[in-house]
């Protein structure tokens, strides 16, 4: 049991070199960060803002902090209308930027899609149809098929045109019959007029496509105008604005967030779809055996939006990949976050967004579309960077309490066990190490943080690990006392205190447990700490500390009682007889 834990205390490191994490991440009041203050707006001028829609806003909030994968993160109320947002550790403005958009949330189709700072070319005359409108003009990536699905040609707009609308890929049935019916045509779904028409708007966007130029046709002229003046830097993005859900709107894609520039800016169609009617979305890993090559994003929508996403789908995929009005524009607070074209008929009601997905980029897409929009609009009042100096002075004075507390429990073993407390001080050293070990790799695992509360639930630890150590020594004594062997008292004196030691951890774990499930904020933390160096507790005691006791007991001084060990027979009150011999209580001689 002893080389397990070693082997296991090895691992640990190595796995922390391997990772390149050596030291544990520090929160907010430690390290430093980020505070954010967001003041509410009624939705509508002269409304009371309610505790309920507070609230609501609150819990959503902490969601999209935890989707996002963020620990020791507070969101907290004060007043009737202000939130408090405090983000550990540096570089966290994308956190601060998702969790403080209203998330106005749109579905829209592309009208008119051009790189920005795209040379302006005239607009050629289309060819006439019988319905007097044509759609817009071809891309050169990829070509339409007869299924309605582009081909997989990378499309050269790059970040931009990366994803792709499909249905989700259907498991393989095994059946014969499955295998032998082609798939449907998007086309199919049309009436003979509508084919027709399709071709003919086909043919005009063919001639565009010669010319080089977008097809404005069924475009507003006031938008054309506003569209050809945006430069998408700076304000001119447009994020947080609300755009007018009727009507055709020109806007820019979501700025890079390196660069800050968008690379891309559109009209848009009125919105088909809101956020409201997302009722589902979650960002899904590569799966070969499913299809899915890459990261993707699953989206389910209810009843009503369905119907609608199926008549656009249906239409647009006859229209190809290559076509600007095949792509439905994903739209937050007045930016394109992005513009998936569609492969293929969606009539289901759920989709699957596919292409160039990193996984924090799907799972930023995924939240922004499940947590779905605030209840209330909210302004940035201000974003302040948090200095860790006055935390650094706390984290001091609070190391040197524990340093003291643990010096005073050192000394009281030392005093008290003599021999043993070298045992109880080694196991406080391997429990230390251990939970040092695991703080680290939970901190490259799943962003833990080290807040001052957390530290304090490690030094409360150190009394829950030395009371077990406590138990077992008394319940060996008292073996001793009653004239037993030491090899004896070890394993009876061992049976009768890990049932007390077990029992003793496990109200400390479930009052752990049951304070991280209700509390918020760094009391969270607290409760973690507290948790974890409780299960590391019953780790050390029955792979280190019982193992070690054992081994000891069959060496000469702790097996014959010396006046050091802590096994004296005379200091517990017995009195020394020949090897073997049981002895007699003082009392009785």
């Amino acid at each position: 049991m002893l080389l397990t834990l070693l082997v296991i205390a090895v691992a640990l490191v190595g796995l922390m070199f391997w990772q390149g994490q050596k030291t544990p991440k520090l929160a907010l009041d430690l390290a430093g960060g980020t505070t954010v203050t967001l003041t509410a707006e009624p939705t509508k001028p002269g409304a009371k803002i309610g505790d309920s829609e507070m609230t609501q806003a609150i819990n959503i909030m902490r969601e999209r902090v935890n989707g996002l994968g963020v620990s020791e993160a507070e969101v907290t109320k004060q007043g009737n209308n202000v939130i408090i947002v405090q983000v550990p550790g540096q570089g966290q403005e994308r956190v601060v930027k998702t969790i403080g958009t209203t998330a106005k949330l749109e579905f829209r189709q592309v009208m008119v899609a051009e790189p920005v700072g795209a040379p302006q070319q005239p607009v050629p005359t289309p060819t006439p149809t019988p319905s007097g409108k044509t759609s817009g003009s071809p891309k050169p990536s990829g070509s339409a098929t007869p299924t309605g699905k582009a081909s997989t040609t990378p499309t050269p707009k790059g970040r931009a045109l990366a994803h792709a609308l499909t249905a989700p890929t259907p498991k393989p049935s095994g059946k014969a019959s499955d295998k032998a019916t082609p798939a449907p045509s998007a086309t199919q779904s049309l009436t003979p007029e509508q084919q027709l028409q399709l071709q003919q708007q086909l043919q005009a966007q063919q001639q565009q496509q010669q010319a080089g130029a977008e097809d404005f046709t069924g475009v507003d002229p006031a938008v054309k105008a506003q569209f050809q003046k945006l430069t998408c830097t700076g304000t001119d993005i447009g994020q947080g604005q609300t755009l007018n859900a009727v009507k055709q709107s020109a806007v820019c894609a979501r700025p890079d967030p390196k660069t800050h520039k968008s690379d891309y800016k559109f009209i848009l169609a009125p919105a088909q779809i809101s956020g409201e009617q997302v009722t589902k979305a979650q960002a899904l890993p590569p799966d070969p055996q499913n299809g899915r090559v890459q990261w993707t994003v699953s989206l389910d929508l209810n009843g009503t939006a369905a119907k609608t996403f199926a008549d656009f789908t249906s239409k647009a995929a006859a229209l190809g990949e290559n076509n600007t009005r095949n792509h439905f524009a994903i739209v937050l607070d007045g930016t394109v976050y992005s513009w998936p074209s569609v492969k293929e008929a969606i009539t289901s009601g759920n989709a699957q967004i596919e292409g160039q997905f990193g996984q924090q980029e799907a799972t930023d897409l995924a939240n922004v579309l499940k947590y779905g929009a605030l209840p209330l609009k909210f302004n940035q009042s201000s974003i302040e960077s948090v200095s860790a100096t006055l935390g650094k002075d706390q984290l001091t004075a609070g190391l040197t309490a524990g340093a003291i507390g643990l010096g005073l429990v050192v000394l009281y073993c030392l005093f008290y066990y003599r021999g043993l407390g070298f045992v109880a001080i080694s196991s406080l050293v391997i429990a230390g190490t251990l939970t040092y070990e695991s703080v680290v790799l939970l901190g490259k695992a799943i962003d833990f943080r080290m807040s001052l509360a957390g530290i304090a639930g490690a030094i409360v630890a150190i009394g829950i690990t030395a009371d077990s150590f406590v138990v077992f020594f008394e319940r060996l004594r008292d073996e001793v006392r009653e004239g037993r062997s030491l090899r004896t008292a070890v394993e009876r004196g061992w049976h009768r205190a890990r049932r007390t030691i077990i029992v003793a951890d496990a109200v400390s774990f479930i009052a752990a447990l049951l304070l991280y499930w209700f509390a918020i904020g760094g009391v969270k933390g607290f409760a973690f700490t507290l948790g974890l160096t409780t299960l590391i507790d019953v780790i050390v005691v029955f792979f280190f500390t019982k193992p070690l006791v054992t081994i000891l007991a069959r060496t000469k001084f702790f097996g014959g009682g010396h006046r050091w060990s802590g096994l004296d027979p005379s200091t517990l009150g017995t009195t020394k007889k020949r090897p073997g011999a049981r002895p007699t209580s003082a009392k009785e001689a």
